[in-house]
């Protein structure tokens, strides 16, 4: 048997229920292993007690013959989780040492299912960023080169699979924040249709962009999990009223009825020419390409489609999410919870004093963009212009699934860049999330499969984008590819 640290999710339940290792036993290896990779940055909340006693309680079930397909199985979640047992942070000063009085319905779902959490992962304060360079506690590294950033904001969750600490983590995604740290550090990261996972207790960013998803080493892991964490919530306004999913069981399905050979003959994979642009970075685009080369081999057809207003998902992203910030953001004011001011004049003195030391420099500049673009005489101008756009962009989408099934591109322009690099310039920034933001806007499901690697042997994702509702044909697709290839196998030297 592998050591249970290479072992992934599906792997490690069947172990588990054929009673080959123990969920304490797994607990005690991971616990261990994440307290000897403190120096990566991946967990701002480690709490051995409660992960032990939730695996006593686990390995209970499975003596009694519980076969859930997550019991025992460890994980850790986004810092952006709200969690009754352990602070939640959101990466932000504001919120230091917060205890939230319930769960939030996804870390809730997980631990119904069995699932052990080991604690908190470090993000981008309040999910604004795309290195994970913005905690107010410590930026996170890449495990394949301590150097460069993982990505974000989900860069502790993605950092944490990718070393080997967890089989699995949850993330969010606003604008590419599970899929761009997926490709980053080489694992799979999938963002569902919005309204697929609840948002009750997801520390809000964006509300109309937010969405929880599973990030772990292969689609098989990822769709165990997405099981578990998705389906109807009534707290949710948001939530979509749909029956529970068994992802994984679609995704078998797929997998047993097509020929063993070309599982995916007959499926059309679009391929939008603003994706391939020419900025794109040569190595990146080479390992795109040899990825779409292995799935045509499995017998998808690639088509040509175009997604004409892709540019301008950059400047509709970067005023729509600053103006929901703006609003979502103003509940932090030193009154309820949180981080107050010491010394204080009067309450417009403290609400001023406590953001100014609560916030980080990347959170403040969004709110004051986002309270610019919503102010009289502007909203017009900016915010309603930019949600016109959105529906445009979302429209372009529909235009290119009249030609096929799946949209596929690379998650990002270049592989991860070297810390540091953007801290002078943020827009540089907002520049790397050009081919995640669209899907974002317009709601779609989207995953990052990893697709090889490019310069300096750094990991390389490919993106597939699936029309509503069909987060079973992107897994199964990622699934064939991943049946055919090593890439989502292979770890960062030293793990």
């Amino acid at each position: 048997m592998k050591p249970l640290h290479e072992m992934g999710v599906a792997d490690l339940g069947q172990a588990l229920r054929a009673k080959r290792i123990s969920s304490t036993e797994l607990t005690q290896a991971l616990l261990a292993r994440a307290t000897a990779a403190a120096d990566l940055g991946a967990f701002l909340h480690l709490d051995s007690e409660a992960a032990l006693a939730s695996a006593k309680a686990a390995d209970a079930r499975l003596v009694a013959g519980d076969s859930s397909a997550l019991l025992g199985v460890a994980l850790a979640h986004k810092d952006i989780f709200v969690t009754a047992d352990m602070p939640t942070t959101a990466g932000s000063k504001i919120l230091a040492d917060y205890r939230s009085p319930f769960d939030a319905t996804v870390v809730a779902r997980l631990k119904t299912a069995g699932a052990v959490s080991l604690g908190k992962l470090n993000c981008d304060e309040f999910a604004m960023g795309s290195a994970n360079e913005n905690s107010a506690y410590k930026p996170v590294a890449n495990p394949w080169d301590r150097q460069r950033v993982p990505g974000g904001s989900s860069g502790g969750s993605a950092a944490a699979v990718a070393a080997r600490l967890l089989p699995a983590s949850t993330g969010t995604d606003t604008g590419g924040s599970i899929r761009q740290p997926a490709s980053f550090c080489g694992i799979t990261g999938i963002k569902p249709t919005y309204g697929v996972c609840s948002r009750f207790g997801m520390i809000a960013f964006a509300s109309s962009l937010d969405q929880a998803g599973p990030m772990a080493r292969s689609a098989e892991d990822c769709a165990l999990l997405l099981s578990a964490m998705s389906g109807f919530d009534e707290r949710d306004a948001t939530s979509v009223q749909q029956p529970p999913q068994d992802f994984h069981a679609q995704m078998l399905a797929a997998r047993e009825g097509a020929t063993a050979a070309q599982p995916l003959k007959g499926l059309r994979i679009g391929l939008p020419r603003e994706f391939f642009p020419e900025a794109l970075s040569e190595d990146v685009h080479r390992a795109v390409r040899a990825s779409l080369a292995e799935l045509e081999k499995l017998g998808a057809t690639l088509v040509d489609v175009s997604l004409p207003r892709t540019e301008l998902a950059i400047p509709v992203y970067y005023i729509i999410a600053p103006a929901e910030a703006s609003s979502n953001l103003s509940r932090f004011d030193g009154v309820k919870f949180g981080h107050r001011a010491a010394q204080y004049q009067d309450l417009l003195d403290m609400y001023k004093k406590t953001r100014a030391e609560g916030f980080g420099a990347e959170v403040k500049r969004r709110i004051m963009i986002g309270t610019y673009v919503l102010s009289h005489g502007y909203y017009d101008a900016y915010y309603l212009q930019a949600q016109k756009l959105r529906r445009m962009i979302a429209d372009d989408f529909q235009q290119a699934f009249q030609h096929c099934d799946v949209i596929a591109g690379p998650v990002a322009p270049t592989v991860a860049w070297k810390a540091g690099e953007g801290a002078d310039d943020p827009v540089k920034a907002y520049l790397a999330d050009i081919f995640t933001l669209p899907a974002s806007l317009a709601g779609l499901p989207g995953m990052s499969v990893p697709a090889g690697f490019g310069e300096g042997g750094l990991p390389v994702g490919l993106q597939l984008i699936g029309n509503y509702f069909k987060e079973g044909q992107l897994l199964h697709a990622a699934h064939a590819l991943q049946q055919a290839t090593d890439w989502h196998t292979r770890a960062p030297s030293g793990v």
